[in-house]
């Protein structure tokens, strides 16, 4: 297809205004590669109980040329839950390629030709072993969200924090161990804004046990949610930093053009649909994991009621409701029953309804999927949302959420405030900062490195408390082990879902207005890694700095933290000064 043929503003107008992309050329050895893109070096896994596929995710798995939908077994997990600690290895390798998730073609960036891309799971205690490699023209890197990377903050894969990225060509092979962390969470880009474009897939960990009491399933699958868009993220996040008189910009521009369910979407009247092909009268776990960019998801499965047993790899005492929404990245573990006699062929919508903050006409905020467990093939009949009738179930409120083990947080030993906004410069174009300061990643080097050189000369990075740094740096330092609490406050309207590396905080409270210190939960408050921010409103998390290293703390809006909506968190910087970073990190640094 024509370049000029991928526009951000695809819609059904042909008034409108086109953009020209300017895609990163293809490597040369690009082909050599290909040869690769089905590897994904992953432990065995016996077969599923669970049928996956369809003929709709055959027809669009089918076409080599283009990215691909992933096999059945890359959402299917649990087989190797209880197997012995083991090292899991498995080979990425970072492309561009065309594809059409939702029925446009389009650039996208993906790991191994697919999109989602492979799923990883192991169990606590494992080690996992990702090499990397990169054939884009641009660097990148990989992100394990929600991994606490204890003594290996260099793996983080945070650009200009812990890395500075894979270079064109190069490779990196990520290293680490799963001891602490358990749970539903995902592996993305963390370079710019390209985990937009397609690089992004499930990270699944079983603990080694669940609370005594706790429910069970059958069957055991991810189903991971996101919003599309149809242009290169580069081209869009230009238009919305420099602004310029488009005809779309600020929140039009952060607006999806449509949305997916594992892979699958629908736009301009395209009717192919992810399909769970499961067995009557079974309980799932579905593991919904919002690897999106913007856009909140709605997500509900018509006439069926969602118990609720995982946050953010937190589990929950079972909460049921009728819908689960969730802010960008963060995921939810919901069982199902597969008992409802509503649709005589016992085929039933999964919707997963995009919550934008406006509309743009041509955009589709309706993504469907079918859960099936009958003999026929027909698509639901269902139009309106129907809920679950008769049970006087309501949406998920995030307020009732209550930790499956009760935990009493350590009092605060230390207290920071953080101001944060979102607005336009003169020009159009979006500005963000956190308590004044507008973040922008470092060049040619990282704040780890910066911590360890400065530790080699004898001093610190950064004072211990709060401090803005060189190249726009703000972050908190903290030499000791301390709990902090920092208030979150969001001076502007709209919620933001931020999210802190290497911890899960304990989430004080929220709420709108101005804080007064009331309305705090001291007994047993919920921990979370992702957290929405009210609009013009507050949050207050409590985390205690035991784990060494650099971390972040941002808005997950990608277009916000592009535009500088970002801060950092050093944490026992004398320890962290200490940890022995890989060579080819600090190579890849001056590459």
């Amino acid at each position: 297809m024509d370049q000029s043929a991928y526009s951000r503003f695809g819609r059904a107008n042909h008034a409108r205004r086109r953009l020209n992309l300017c895609l990163r050329p293809t490597p040369v050895y690009l082909p050599l590669l290909l040869a690769l893109l089905a590897i994904a070096f992953v432990t065995s896994v016996d077969a599923r109980a669970v049928s996956y596929d369809s003929r709709d995710t055959r027809d669009l798995a089918s076409d080599e040329a283009t990215v691909a939908v992933p096999r059945a077994d890359n959402f299917v997990v649990g087989s190797i839950r209880g197997q012995p600690p083991t090292t899991r290895h498995f080979n990425f390798v970072v492309s561009q390629m065309n594809g059409s998730p939702d029925g446009f073609s389009k650039p996208m960036l993906v790991v191994n030709g697919l999109f989602p891309g492979p799923t990883i799971e192991a169990n606590q205690g494992d080690r996992i072993v990702v090499h990397v490699t990169n054939t884009l023209s641009t660097r990148t890197t990989i992100h394990w969200h929600g991994l606490y990377q204890n003594g290996t903050n260099y793996y983080d894969g945070t650009a200009g924090v812990t890395e500075c990225g894979i270079p064109p060509g190069q490779s990196l092979t990520y290293n680490f161990t799963v001891d602490d962390f358990s749970g539903t969470t995902w592996w993305h880009a963390h370079y710019d804004t390209q985990y937009t474009d397609g690089v992004t897939g499930a990270l699944i960990v079983h603990p080694r046990k669940y609370p005594r009491g706790f429910p069970t399933w059958d069957e055991d699958i991810v189903v991971e949610l996101t919003d599309i868009y149809h242009a290169f993220s580069a081209t869009i996040l230009s238009e919305y930093l420099g602004g310029g008189g488009g005809p779309l910009t600020g929140l039009q521009l952060e607006t999806p053009d449509s949305g997916a369910i594992n892979g699958i979407g629908q736009y301009n009247g395209s009717t192919k649909y992810t399909n769970l092909n499961l067995k009557p009268n079974k309980t799932y776990r579905l593991r919904l994991i919002h690897t999106g960019s913007a856009a909140a998801i709605r997500f509900s499965v018509d006439y069926h009621a969602l118990t609720v047993i995982e946050a953010d790899s937190t589990l929950t005492q079972p909460y049921t409701v009728s819908s689960v929404t969730l802010a960008v990245a963060q995921r939810y573990s919901v069982l199902l029953t597969t008992n409802q006699p509503a649709e005589p062929a016992r085929n039933y919508w999964m919707r997963a309804a995009l919550k934008s903050a406006v509309a743009v006409p041509g955009a589709n905020a309706d993504i469907r999927g079918i859960l099936r467990y009958g003999s026929g093939h027909a698509a639901p009949t269902a139009g309106a949302d129907p809920g679950v009738p008769g049970s006087g179930l309501a949406d998920l409120d995030v307020a009732k959420l209550v930790p499956a083990a009760p935990r009493t947080p350590p009092p605060a030993t230390k207290a920071y405030t953080v101001d944060f906004s979102i607005g336009g410069k003169p020009d159009g174009g979006a500005f963000a900062t956190m308590n004044g300061t507008s973040w922008q990643p470092l060049q040619g080097t990282t704040t780890l490195l910066q911590i360890v050189d400065a530790a080699r000369n004898g001093s610190m990075y950064a004072p211990e408390g709060s401090s803005i740094q060189p190249g726009s740096q703000f972050l908190i330092t903290e030499d000791s082990v301390e709990v902090v609490d920092i208030l979150l406050v969001n001076t502007g309207p709209g919620d933001h879902p931020f999210h802190l590396h290497g911890h899960t905080p304990y989430i004080m409270g929220f709420g709108t207005g101005t804080y007064t210190g009331t309305g705090l939960n001291t007994v047993n408050p919920f921990m979370r890694d992702t957290f929405a921010v009210p609009g013009s409103g507050w949050l207050l998390m409590r985390i205690v700095t035991d784990n060494p290293g650099i971390w972040t703390l941002h808005c997950h809006i990608a277009w916000h933290m592009a535009a500088g909506l970002m801060m950092q968190i050093s944490s026992l910087p004398s320890k962290a000064a200490q940890l022995d970073i890989p060579r080819d990190i600090v190579r890849q640094c001056s590459a």
